[in-house]
């Protein structure tokens, strides 16, 4: 069942009578004139007024993430500095820690208590008991 021209329906497109060079004519007209547009310099004051807001945050965005690696570097230095410190702290407690269980010899102490006039006992100590508390 063929349909005729002037029988078509509104959901069907109705057959024109354009070539098929004619088309393609169109075709690469329509293409280089959307190439030529889009290599056109889109530099106008308009243009830049219209998207200023968005250069400015991009312009912030840059402020930040110098400054972020400004922030990144300083407290790496002062973890470095902290670590340093730290490390001689943990030296100096390692030499007094040695050089008090040296002096807390007896022997040492001995020394150390000489020239006071106290002498290292001989014999054992004598345990003195309360008679009173014994009693009990």
């Amino acid at each position: 069942m063929k349909k005729d021209k002037d029988q078509h329906t509104d959901n069907e497109p109705m057959e024109e009578d354009v070539s098929g060079a004619e088309i393609k004519a169109a075709a690469k007209a329509t293409a280089k004139a959307s190439e030529k547009r889009r290599w056109q310099p889109r530099l106008s004051y308009h243009w830049i007024m219209r998207n200023i807001s968005f250069f400015l945050f991009l312009a912030a965005l840059a402020v930040i993430y110098i400054y972020n690696g400004h922030y990144a570097d300083k407290i790496v230095r002062d973890i470095n500095r902290t670590n340093k410190e730290l490390r001689e702290l943990q030296y100096e407690y390692k030499t007094l820690k040695s050089e008090v269980m040296f002096r807390s010899k007896q022997s040492e102490l001995a020394k150390a208590v000489e020239p006071f006039g106290l002498k290292e006992l001989m014999q054992p100590p004598v345990v003195v008991i309360d008679s009173l508390t014994a009693k009990r």
